[in-house]
């Protein structure tokens, strides 16, 4: 079982729970969708990958499925769960391709971008 991450937290105002370990994902690549001075993009959107979504962040250029050997980028596929950067989140809501949000793994500065309400239309459970 993955542990709570004892210092953040999330858009329902509870401790973050982790998003991914396989793959690693966020900014910080500690699974967790923290964020920091550091991450200028906010990686902050814990998200379910899906065939659709992916392709769509291709066609706009963030090719998520390619592998980055010198960025320790395992390249993502349907069903994987990673932190994903807010403004490409809204983005896709914007264009009707919103990937699945894992709300308890959700940094509560994605706020600062899209509202809950938003984030709650698109709420999953997360596969781990």
């Amino acid at each position: 079982m993955i542990e709570v991450h004892p210092d953040e937290m999330n858009v329902l105002g509870d401790r973050m729970k982790p998003c991914s370990m396989d793959p690693l994902t966020g900014f910080y690549r500690d699974g967790c969708c923290t964020t920091g001075k550091e991450d200028v993009g906010a990686h902050t959107v814990c998200v379910i990958m899906s065939d659709e979504f992916l392709a769509f962040s291709a066609f706009v250029g963030n090719d998520l499925s390619t592998p980055v050997a010198a960025m320790g980028f395992p390249g993502l596929k349907a069903g994987d769960q990673w932190c994903l950067c807010a403004l490409r989140w809204k983005q896709a809501l914007e264009a009707g391709m919103a990937p699945p949000v894992v709300l308890e793994s959700t940094h509560m500065s994605t706020l600062h971008y899209v509202s809950l309400e938003e984030l709650l239309r698109h709420a999953t459970i997360s596969k781990h």
